[in-house]
């Protein structure tokens, strides 16, 4: 996994560059994979960014973020539903094959974790042809729990796997993401049941430092510096036969205020080391 042609930069490592800086930045480190975000692609052009990654002989190995499927029946999940079938055209349209899901929280006023999740498995049932039309496969993402009540309350591996495993494989997968599951002693038994069942879709790293430099969504930190084992969980997901892209996603305004080729160089270097 230490290969750098495995190495894939996910876009919010680099916030500070924009998307021509990005496939340029990439492209002369010979970096070969990137992980893109909606809301730039958008603003730049969903077939003008396709464009350039191919020019810059990018692939973009997935599209973060469809997802928020927890609302209740009406207006809101309705439209929840219709982006996520944009999403599905905008993964289509850039080439990747991969749509990271971020399923959602509790709805206002809910404390029922196991309807929301029923309602995502609604979603997943309504949205998993509408993918396979288009070559895409969406990718479930468990979060750390403290995410649970606003953001996913999908918290562990084996959580998405009961999900996913409703659905074909080549349908439905997850993300195994170090972030979000350091902490689980469940975690290697979950790689091994996504690896059997050919569901690892997407593997990201990024490092748990404490405290939390900006909280829960902006304070992952930079390969090493934390308490991820990372070399632990490149064993397991290798064994579990998964040999694709292995995608750096951290989000932390620290990498943000600096120059990007020395983050971007950084970053490649702690990939090799950690692992």
């Amino acid at each position: 996994m230490t290969d750098v042609a495995r190495f894939s930069l996910n876009q919010e490592t680099l916030r500070q560059w924009s998307l021509p800086e990005l496939a340029a930045g990439c492209e002369t480190a010979g970096v070969r994979g990137v992980g893109l975000w909606r809301a730039p692609v958008q603003e730049y052009g969903v077939e003008a960014a396709a464009k350039l990654m191919r020019a810059a002989g990018l692939t973009v190995t997935s599209l973060c973020r469809g997802g928020f499927f927890t609302a209740f029946p009406g207006p809101e999940r309705t439209a929840a539903l219709d982006d996520n079938r944009r999403a599905i055209d905008e993964a289509a349209a850039l080439g990747t094959d991969t749509l990271v899901l971020v399923s959602g929280g509790l709805p206002a006023g809910s404390r029922d974790l196991a309807g929301a999740r029923e309602r995502i498995a609604d979603a997943l049932a309504e949205l998993a042809p509408y993918a396979r039309e288009r070559g895409v496969r969406l990718a479930i993402e468990p979060l750390h729990p403290m995410y649970a009540a606003d953001r996913c309350v999908v918290s562990t591996l084996a959580q998405a796997l009961e999900l996913a495993e409703r659905f074909d494989a080549a349908d439905v997968g997850v993300v195994v993401d170090t972030y979000h599951l350091w902490w689980d002693d469940t975690v290697a038994d979950g790689i091994a049941r996504a690896g059997a069942g050919g569901r690892i879709a997407a593997f990201q790293l990024a490092d748990w430092v404490t405290p939390l430099p900006e909280g829960v969504l902006l304070g992952r930190g930079q390969l090493g510096d934390g308490s991820v084992n990372f070399r632990w969980f490149c064993e397991r997901v290798d064994a579990a036969g998964y040999d694709g892209p292995v995608e750096v996603e951290i989000f932390n305004p620290r990498l943000w205020e600096r120059d990007g080729t020395e983050v971007l160089a950084e970053t490649l270097r702690r990939f090799r080391e950690v692992l």
